[in-house]
């Protein structure tokens, strides 16, 4: 029989052996372990992986969240501004955020040209 003639092929190392764990970071990082410590308090979390489990969170991703919507918010409210002072034909004429940049990038240019004539 073939498949008992090479009894060594069965103990032959895997091709992808366990991957060590990361420097600092604790055995069982996946484990739902305690913020301070690892399983069993042996070892403790890295700062790295306590910040990670905080992240992970419910509560973190949806506080996350609003905070990037209250950005970005902020943010178009701030590109309406700009758009609102500058000059163009029709003035309710939509444009995007980098014609805004550009537009404003010429018209900086032009009132300072204006100023030095």
């Amino acid at each position: 029989m073939m498949l008992n003639s090479e009894p060594s092929s069965l103990s032959v190392p895997s091709a992808h052996p366990e991957p060590e764990p990361a420097p600092g970071a604790g055995a069982g990082a996946g484990a739902g372990a305690g913020a301070g410590a690892g399983p069993a308090g042996k070892e403790p979390l890295s700062r790295e992986e306590r910040r990670r489990r905080r992240r992970a969170t419910a509560k973190y991703r949806t506080a996350h969240a609003t905070r990037e919507r209250i950005r970005v918010e902020a943010f178009n409210v701030a590109f309406a501004e700009l758009r609102r002072l500058l000059p163009t034909l029709p003035p309710d004429k939509k444009l995007s955020k980098i014609e805004i940049l550009r537009l404003a990038i010429c018209y900086i240019s032009y009132l300072n040209h204006v100023l030095d004539v």
